[in-house]
């Protein structure tokens, strides 16, 4: 008998821009859980409860209905109330959870479903901390808050109001409707009533955040947009963007799901599809913008929607730096890190201002615009965003490089900047092959590769604006790159590359996931990538369900750490990016597989952040990391790269062309896709196997548009 298990987390996630709410399953916040209602990197509300006479209530059952709304059921316990004994289960509380752009709205429904009166007291419990979110991640409260807080009964709201050194944050409760009145003992709001048998009691309450004398964020134009609204808007999306339909359901689905995780996960949802659209980078924790995030998101959905690649040139071109700055580690031309607007960064206690310490976003920009270009062919791109990036190449030759010796290296100059700085950028992310921690300076081997790939695009973006002195420099020095790194990195005796050089320039000798970037990046020789593919498909690298991020042979592995054996989606969706590039199609459909093999396995098919790297067995089920991030840009994204990996997708927009190989492994026999934007053209293509053979036609297409077989994948078609 086949039982299915599903894995999803145990919190109830609302989300819209930048407000969340983050609870238990029964609806309550427990400010020791990483839980509350956030606006702003604001934490507002850290504790909530529903009470009945004083005891808990008993969940029934609680979901999810859209990002934006959840419903939570409960009924009583037995209870003893002034008017006699209530039984068990006689009692039903529904609670209708949906968040706004300014404020979250519940709606409290009580039905007494016995024959006789009931006379009860709901309890809401509410308290407010005003705690940054840097402080709720850390558990730990820089300084205590002086917070005021003042009940107005007649008004039934309950106002907290805080200042600190000329930063003000207030949160309003109010119940806007309540078919009687509520009075405040202590923490708790409580209504005092009787419900008649077959009674019906209901009330509204909205809970309001501020900051600064303002709610955050402010009304649109027009006014809060209503949930009709918003889902009329969504709907819009979706028409906009790429559909696909397969033969395999758990691809079709996992595609559904992250379309719509990435729809949700818009700073402005009031944005038009089409236009430039900024997506946080993960709920609970990342809901801001965030460089790499970002520039990485938009590269892996431009066959879904060009709107988030053009959001993230659009939005970190406006924060490049322009002057050296090392409290936030920034430099003229380098890309923005993170942004925040919380009280820590509102006072300058953190840098995140933005915060630049980022060792990959700079060159993942120009490696973005090029990417985008092909996609688009729009030469107003070359126009705005071309000067963005060749500023990027001089931070990359002049700062990224901190002692002359032709790699990228980083090393924090704020004392409160990140140690590591590159895409696995925790702090004991980095670490020798007998376990000890790796001190900054550290040149990744991941890194050599973005600036040999961004040499190589920028070259060919200088060539398409009529820069006629620039293409051949840039496309010596990547060359002269390629033949540096795989002297310095190459481990002959186990085959990949080296994590990276530390500041001794000696070899990192772990064997990691990063050394699949290289093999995205083009900078490894075939032979050689031949050997890293097999590499990371082994064992101690394969954990069933995707490429771990550090061998399990490994001293420092920890299948629960955060970047030392556990497995990211959008860290295996570039791998098999690069593992196509080089023909190892193998590989590429034995990761699809594993990762959406999770997927089906996670409550609708949503990928997390991460899970866990333990290893899968006949009858296992993926584990979920804790503390994860659902839903997260960069993991949601990752499913549109396998999909343009599976099918050989390359645009070139620029000359009109379409490029098609497709690879479909046994276990999937056909894929359709509808509405892919090349250029201007919308083209429809349906793919599918045939014994050993993949086939493929045009179904539909409207513009101009040649689409062209590729016996090979081809990631840079070739200049004129």
């Amino acid at each position: 008998m086949l039982t299915q298990v599903k894995v999803g987390p145990n919190v109830i996630t609302v989300n819209l821009g930048h407000v969340f709410m983050v609870s238990d399953l029964d609806g309550s916040i427990r400010a020791s859980a990483d839980q509350g209602l956030f606006a702003s990197d604001v934490r507002f509300l850290s504790h909530y409860r529903y009470r009945i006479n004083g005891r808990p209530w008993r969940l029934l059952t609680s979901a999810p209905t859209t990002h934006t709304s959840a419903r939570f059921r409960f009924t009583n316990r037995a209870l003893q109330s002034a008017t006699g004994a209530i039984p068990r289960h006689v009692i039903g509380f529904t609670v209708e959870r949906a968040v706004f752009e300014d404020c979250v709205r519940e709606d409290l429904v009580l039905t007494n479903y016995s024959e006789a009166p009931a006379s009860l007291t709901l309890e809401l419990e509410v308290g407010i901390d005003f705690a940054d979110v840097f402080e709720v991640r850390r558990h730990h409260m820089r300084f205590h808050r002086l917070i005021e807080a003042q009940w107005e009964e007649r008004r039934q709201h309950l106002r907290a109001e805080y200042a600190h050194d000329g930063y003000r944050a207030a949160f309003t409760y109010h119940f806007t409707h309540g078919d009687t009145p509520a009075r405040r003992e202590g923490y708790a709001l409580l209504f005092d009533l009787t419900l008649p048998a077959g009674g019906r009691w209901q009330a509204r309450a909205e809970m309001s955040p501020e900051m600064n004398g303002g709610t955050f964020p402010a009304f649109p134009e027009g006014g809060r947009t209503s949930p009709g609204q918003r889902e009329a808007q969504m709907q819009l999306w979706r028409e906009a963007s790429m559909r696909t339909a397969t033969s395999d359901d758990t691809l079709t689905y996992t595609l559904r799901q992250s379309a719509e995780d990435l729809f949700s996960l818009l700073l402005d949802d009031t944005q038009p599809p089409g236009t430039p659209a900024v997506l946080a980078a993960g709920v609970p924790w990342f809901v801001a913008l965030f460089g790499r995030d970002s520039l990485i998101a938009g590269l892996q959905t431009l066959m879904l929607n060009r709107s988030f690649a053009l959001g993230a040139l659009a939005q970190l071109a406006k924060y490049q730096a322009i002057a050296s700055d090392d409290f936030r580690d920034a430099d003229p031309g380098k890309i923005a890190h993170e942004l925040r607007a919380g009280e820590l960064a509102r006072l300058g206690l953190i840098p995140h201002t933005p915060y630049y310490g980022s060792a990959d976003a700079t060159i993942l920009y120009p490696i973005l615009l090029h990417e985008a270009y092909q996609w688009t062919g729009d030469r107003g791109l070359l126009t705005t965003y071309l000067p963005v990036a060749g500023r990027c190449l001089k931070w990359i030759d002049a700062y990224g490089d901190m002692d002359g010796d032709g790699f990228q290296e980083y090393k924090t100059r704020s004392p409160r900047g990140i140690k590591h700085q590159g895409w696995k950028d925790s702090g004991d992310g980095v670490v020798y092959d007998d376990g000890r921690p790796v001190e900054p300076p550290v040149a990744l081997c991941e890194l050599q590769g973005y600036v040999y790939d961004a040499k190589l695009r920028m070259a060919a973006l200088y060539e398409a604006a009529g820069d006629g002195d620039r293409p051949g420099t840039l496309r010596e020095e990547a060359d002269r790159l390629r033949g540096r790194f795989n002297d310095a990195f190459w481990m002959s005796g186990k085959g990949t590359y080296a994590f990276g050089l530390d500041a001794r320039k000696h070899q990192i000798a772990s064997v990691v996931s990063n050394a699949g970037h290289c093999l995205w990046s083009g900078i490894a020789p075939p032979s050689r990538a031949d050997k890293v593919a097999a590499r990371l498909m082994e064992p101690d690298m394969w954990s069933g369900w995707g490429i771990r991020t550090l061998s399990a042979d490994h001293p420092a592995f920890n299948p629960f750490a955060y970047q030392r054996g556990a497995v990211w989606p959008h860290d295996n969706a570039l791998i098999a990016l690069g593992c196509r590039r080089y023909g190892q199609t193998r590989a590429v459909a034995r990761i699809a597989r594993g990762i959406l093999d999770a997927a089906a396995a996670f409550q609708s098919y949503r990928l997390p952040e991460l899970l866990a790297g333990l290893t899968r067995d006949r009858i296992d089920f993926p584990t979920e990391y804790l503390g994860v991030n659902i839903p997260q840009a960069w993991a949601a994204a990752s499913a549109f790269s396998l999909v343009q990996v599976l099918l050989g997708l390359q645009p070139d927009a620029p000359r009109g062309r379409l490029y098609v190989a497709p690879a479909l492994p046994p276990w999937l026999r056909t894929i359709e896709i509808e509405n892919l934007r090349v250029g201007t053209a919308h083209v429809a293509l349906r793919c599918w196997r045939e014994g050993d053979r993949c086939r493929w036609e045009v179904s539909q297409l409207t513009g101009s548009l040649e689409v062209v077989p590729a016996e090979e994948w081809a990631p840079l078609p070739a200049s004129d």
